[in-house]
C-alpha cells in the first residue's frame, strides 16, 4: 500500500535537507512498514515508505526508469494498478524494457509513453508523485474514486506534498492551522473534494492531476461521471454487474501476500466474500479465504432494533461463511478496548483530524489489527450503498425532496443535528449558510441527462451527492484505520468499470423489486444464502452497552475543567449534554446522533492538543 511525501522548491537547493524529508516521511511508517527510500536533487525530494505487496524483492521505492541519476522521470506511489500486467503488454510490445514485475514500474513506463494521461489508463486506487528531471515538472495524481489520500501545501516556490495531512505538516514551513471553514467543514459532515481542512493545505480532487513547474501549478481532470443513456434491460443489467463483479473481486485477489476479507453480514461484504471465496475454488487453491468480522460482547443479549440497525451482523456472517467455505474468525470487543487512551490517540493520529464516529472507529481499528495477523491485503465493501442505493434516505421522502444533503435527514432522526443546535455550534460557525452553499455547488455538478424524468433527475442527483460527498467520508475511514495498522483494503465497489455502469442505471431498475440494492442483490444471488438476501441493510455495528455512555460522559464532563472546545461550545451547552439522561442515548434505540456529537467534541479537544492547532475565527 505505501506511504509517500515529498517537497519540491525552485528557487533553494534542496541537497542538505535531506533529514527534514526523512522526516516528513517517517510519519507515514505504518504506510509502510516493510522499505523505506528517499530520493534527493537539488529542486526536488521524493519519500518512500513500503508495504510489500506485489513483487516483494523488485518493488523499492523511489523507482528510477533504468537507475539513480538516469535523468529520467523519478516516482513514488502508493496503491494498487489491477491492470498492470495488460498494461505492461502492451508496453512491451511498444518496446519498453522492465527490469521488475512491479505494477509502480508499468505505472513510471506508462508515464514515458502517454505522459500525463497516463493515468486514464489505470484502473486501480491509488496516488503518486512523479518528477521529471527534464521539464522540471512535478505530477501529483490520484486514483478516480480516491480511495488513497494525497495532499498538498504550496509555498512560495513549489510544494509539500504527502499522503496524509501529518507528512506536510511535519516539514517547518508547514503550520496545523485551521480557519473558520476548516471547523465547519469539521463538523457539517460534508467531506468536500479538495478541502483538506488545515488552512493553506489541499487534497488532490479524485480523478486528477496536478502538475506543479516554476510557473506555478495546474489541475487537469481526467475522471468524471458522465450522464449515459442505458440501454440495456433488466436481465441484460443483472448479468453485466454480475460479469463486472467476478472480474473486479479475481482482480483484486492478485497479490504475494496473504488476502482476506471483511465480513459484516450485510449484503456487500458478503457478496464480496462469497465471490473471492468462488475464485479460490475456481483457481484449486487448498486454502479457504479468510473472512473477518466484529461483533461486542453480549452483543446479541444487548441488542435492541431500530429504524436503523435491524439485528446483529454475527449470525448472518456465519450463513455466508458456512455456504461459501471461507475461514470466518469474529474479533469480540468489550467496552475497555474501544475506550483504551492509546488506541483513541492511534486512531486520531491516523485520520489528522476529529472525524468521529465513536466506538465504530476504534472498533474498525482493532479488526484491522486483528486482520494483520493473518493477512496483508483484505477486500470490503464500501460504495455499495452509494451506488445501488442502499441507505435508508433513499427511500425518505423528507429526504429525497429535501433541499440539502440527503444524510441530514438521518442526522436529525437520530438526534445529532438538533443536539448541535441546542448547545449553540451549529449557529455558532454558520452551519446553515454553509451547507447551503456546498450543497448549491456539488448539485452545480451533477451531470445531467436529456429527456429524463424529474424523479429519475433527482435520484442521481442523490446518487451523485452520495458518491461524490458522503462515500469521501468512508473511504478515507477505511484507508487510514487500516493503514495505521499496515493493512491494505481494497476495495472492488470503486471499480470504475462498475461505477460508470451502475450510475446510470435508472432508479426505477435499481429497485425492481421495490426494496434497496436491488440490482446488487440479483447479481450476487448465486453465491449468497437466502438469509442475507433477505435481509434489510444494517449499518457497521456499534456497541449499546451504557457502561460505555457513562464512561464517553466522563470524557465530556472533563472537558469543563479547561479545554478548546469550550472557544466553540459554552459550559452551558456542555452541562445540556450532560443533564441528559443515560437512557436518552445510551442504546441503538437512543438518539445515537447525540452520543455522536459528544465523541467528536472529545476528539477535537484531543485533537487541538495533540497538533497542536492554531483556531483563527
Amino acid at each position: 500500500m505505501c506511504g509517500l511525501a515529498g517537497w519540491v522548491a525552485y528557487d533553494h537547493d534542496l541537497s542538505a535537507h535531506g533529514g527534514t524529508a526523512s522526516a516528513m516521511t517517517e510519519t507515514l511508517a505504518c504506510r509502510g512498514p516493510d522499505d523505506r527510500g528517499v530520493w534527493i536533487s537539488p529542486h526536488a525530494i521524493l519519500g518512500h515508505r513500503r508495504l510489500s505487496i506485489i513483487d516483494l524483492e523488485g518493488g523499492r521505492q523511489p523507482m528510477h526508469v533504468t537507475g539513480e541519476g538516469d535523468g529520467l522521470p523519478v516516482l513514488v506511489y502508493t496503491g494498487e494498478v489491477y491492470n498492470y500486467r495488460e498494461l505492461k503488454d502492451e508496453l512491451a510490445g511498444l518496446g519498453h524494457d522492465f527490469r521488475t514485475s512491479s505494477d509502480t514500474e508499468v505505472v513510471l513506463h506508462a508515464y514515458l509513453e502517454w505522459g500525463e494521461h497516463f493515468a486514464e489508463r489505470l484502473n486501480g486506487m491509488y496516488a503518486l508523485a512523479l518528477w521529471d528531471p527534464r521539464t522540471e515538472e512535478l505530477l501529483l495524481v490520484r486514483d478516480r474514486m480516491g480511495v488513497k489520500p494525497l495532499f498538498y501545501y504550496p509555498t512560495p516556490d513549489g510544494v509539500l506534498f504527502g499522503s496524509e495531512a501529518k507528512a506536510v505538516l511535519a516539514h517547518p514551513d508547514a503550520e496545523a492551522v485551521v480557519d473558520r471553514e476548516g471547523l465547519a467543514e469539521i463538523f457539517a459532515i460534508i467531506n468536500t473534494p479538495g478541502h483538506a481542512v488545515f488552512k493553506g493545505m489541499h487534497e488532490v480532487v479524485p480523478g486528477t492531476v496536478v502538475r506543479f513547474h516554476r510557473g506555478g501549478h495546474t489541475t487537469r481532470t481526467y475522471w468524471q461521471l458522465e450522464a449515459r443513456p442505458h440501454t440495456d434491460d433488466l436481465d441484460t443489467t443483472i448479468t453485466r454487474i454480475r460479469e463486472l463483479l467476478e472480474d473486479i473481486v479475481e482482480r483484486q485477489l492478485v497479490a504475494d501476500v496473504k488476502v482476506g476479507t471483511l465480513l459484516s453480514g450485510g449484503l456487500d461484504s458478503s457478496a464480496i466474500t462469497a465471490l473471492a471465496a468462488k475464485v479460490f475454488r475456481d483457481q484449486g487453491k487448498q486454502e479457504r479465504i479468510k473472512a473477518f468480522s466484529i461483533d461486542f460482547k453480549n452483543n446479541e443479549e444487548n441488542f435492541r432494533g431500530n429504524g436503523i440497525w435491524m439485528d446483529p451482523d454475527t449470525p448472518y456472517a456465519i450463513d455466508v461463511a458456512r455456504q461459501s467455505g471461507a475461514e470466518h474468525i469474529v474479533v469480540e470487543l468489550e467496552n475497555h478496548h474501544v475506550l483504551d487512551e492509546d488506541v483513541r490517540m492511534r486512531v486520531l493520529r491516523a485520520q489528522d483530524l476529529p472525524i468521529s464516529t465513536g466506538d465504530m472507529e476504534h472498533s474498525l481499528y482493532h479488526l484491522c489489527k486483528a486482520l494483520k495477523e493473518q493477512v496483508t491485503v483484505a477486500l470490503s465493501g464500501e460504495t455499495a450503498d452509494e451506488l445501488f442505493g442502499g441507505y435508508n434516505w433513499f427511500f425518505d421522502k423528507e429526504a429525497v425532496e429535501g433541499d440539502t444533503f440527503p444524510w441530514y435527514d438521518a442526522w436529525r432522526r437520530l438526534g445529532g443535528l438538533d443536539t448541535m443546535k441546542e448547545i449553540g455550534l451549529w449557529d455558532r460557525l454558520g452551519l446553515d449558510e454553509y451547507v447551503a452553499k456546498r450543497y448549491a455547488e456539488a448539485l452545480a455538478e451533477v451531470p445531467r441527462l436529456e429527456g429524463e424524468s424529474a424523479d429519475e433527475a433527482r435520484m442521481r442527483e442523490l446518487s451523485y451527492l452520495n458518491i461524490s460527498r458522503w462515500e469521501n467520508f468512508l473511504l478515507d475511514r477505511k484507508d487510514r484505520i487500516s493503514m495505521a495498522a499496515s493493512l491494505e483494503v481494497r476495495v472492488p465497489f470503486t471499480d470504475h468499470r462498475l461505477v460508470e455502469y451502475v450510475f446510470n442505471v435508472p432508479w426505477a431498475m435499481k429497485t425492481f423489486d421495490g426494496r434497496e440494492k436491488s440490482l446488487l442483490r440479483a447479481a450476487a444471488s448465486h453465491v449468497l444464502p437466502e438469509s442475507v438476501l433477505e435481509r434489510k441493510k444494517s449499518p457497521y455495528p456499534s456497541t449499546q452497552d451504557v457502561e460505555y455512555v457513562r464512561a464517553l460522559r466522563a470524557k465530556v464532563e472533563a472537558l469543563l475543567d479547561g479545554s478548546p472546545v469550550l472557544d466553540l461550545v459554552p459550559a452551558e451547552g456542555i452541562r445540556t449534554l450532560l443533564d441528559k439522561p443515560v437512557e436518552s442515548y445510551a442504546g441503538l434505540g437512543g438518539l445515537w446522533g447525540m452520543r455522536a456529537v459528544m465523541e467528536r467534541l472529545v476528539e477535537f479537544d484531543a485533537w487541538v492538543k495533540e497538533y497542536d492547532v492554531r483556531v483563527e475565527w
